[in-house]
């Protein structure tokens, strides 16, 4: 994905148009799908509420748990919802790099790079991060760690990775994740050893991410 293809904040905000408008409850659904993942993101699950939620989708509580139920099960939709998506973009990646004929490398820098591209979904790896903490919670737990190995699943036995590039490529990714999690880009203008971890971190999307990180800060 090219820099330009990172979302601006004014396309952000459309897509975020007030569900106070007339819509189908399955678009209801998405949105609010969408706006609870960037508030899990940033708040954690204990950190978060519906209220928080509702307030932020411009709907009522009430309305939210009546579509979803509980907090927990509304979390477990999300996190069910960011898997999917995950795993939809690495497969729509390997099957990009089987066509080109990528070998090995090339098809692990082809899933790498779907799954920074996935930065400009707000909320996307921090509420993976949230989860991945959450293992001591019996429901949470338990649909992280089947994440996790579906993942692994995806890389030994879709894409075929050896165990050496399938480690490289987890410590990878949870390497992005906190950096995004902890809000590195935002050091990226002021401290030259931030700029440089972020540099050989993300390499040629390093920029992309970095201004999507601007025109989305709180």
């Amino acid at each position: 994905m090219s820099p330009a293809s990172f979302p601006t904040a004014a396309a952000s905000a459309g897509s975020a148009a007030s569900p106070a408008t007339r819509m189908p409850a399955a678009e209801r659904r998405v949105l609010i799908l969408d706006i609870a993942r960037t508030v899990f993101g940033r708040r954690g699950y204990h950190g978060t509420t519906t209220d928080q939620i509702a307030s932020a989708a411009g709907i009522s509580q009430p309305y939210v748990v009546r579509m979803f139920g509980t907090k927990e099960k509304l979390f477990l939709e999300v996190l069910a919802d960011t898997l999917d998506t995950l795993m939809a973009a690495f497969r729509t990646a390997l099957d990009g790099a089987v066509a080109r004929g990528e070998d090995e490398h090339g098809a692990a820098r082809a899933v790498g790079n779907a799954y920074l591209d996935l930065a400009a979904t707000r909320g996307f790896h921090t509420l993976l991060l949230q989860a991945f903490v959450s293992g001591a919670d019996p429901a949470i737990g338990a649909a992280a760690r089947a994440g996790f190995l579906e993942i692994y699943r995806f890389l030994v036995h879709d894409a075929g990775f050896t165990p050496e590039r399938v480690h490289e490529f987890l410590g990878s990714g949870m390497l992005f994740s906190v950096l995004l999690g902890i809000e590195m880009p935002g050091l990226y203008d002021t401290d030259d050893d931030a700029a440089a971890l972020m540099q050989a971190s993300f390499g040629d999307k390093c920029a992309a991410i970095v201004d999507f990180a601007r025109t989305h800060a709180d």
